[in-house]
């Protein structure tokens, strides 16, 4: 059976590729971080470090520590991959892993992970206090006139003629709006 076309060409002819399956589209993607010069630094750092996290959390229960896992966060020094850093929240955590860098070092190094020393540093602390919006009177809508307006208002109701709509009006507004 042969394939209708408006073409005047046949289909073998044309200078283009065919489209490729899109089954794999998220591998792809990881392959294209893993490949590329800039991201696929900062995947590879981002997996090592997950698998430090991972190796640390195994040490620090390896210790009867694994409580504290969730309050630390490690990363190696810029200076080189063998000195470790442990940022942590509270000074209690500080001097609890101080007391255990030893024993931490070679569990570390069981798991993999050789480094020569461990420096154990105090997160800063987040501000207990908030932002809040100011509650003063700049802020809060105006509750009535103030002297000059409210002088302004009853100089205009003197000069308006008795039986009129405006009159009224103001009478109303004078009214409404307290002293």
């Amino acid at each position: 059976m042969k394939s209708l076309s408006l073409s005047p060409a046949p289909s073998f002819f044309m200078n283009f590729a065919p489209k490729p399956s899109r089954n794999k589209v998220a591998h792809d993607w990881l392959d294209y971080l893993r490949d590329s010069d800039g991201l696929g630094g900062i995947l590879a750092k981002t997996e090592d470090l997950a698998k430090l996290k991972a190796s640390l959390n195994l040490a620090l229960t390896e210790l009867e520590l694994g409580h504290l896992a969730s309050k630390i966060e490690a990363g190696w020094r810029t200076n080189g991959q063998n000195e470790l850093f442990l940022l942590v929240s509270n000074a209690s955590i500080a001097s609890r892993l101080q007391q255990v860098l030893p024993s931490l070092i070679n569990e570390l190094a069981k798991k993999g992970y050789a480094c020569s020393a461990i420096k154990v540093r105090l997160k800063p602390a987040s501000p207990a206090w908030e932002v809040k919006p100011r509650d003063d009177e700049k802020n809060s809508k105006p509750r009535g006139f103030n002297q000059a307006a409210r002088s302004s208002w009853e100089g205009l109701l003197d000069k308006l003629a008795p039986d009129s709509d405006l009159r009224k009006a103001v009478e109303r507004l004078l009214q409404s709006k307290p002293k």
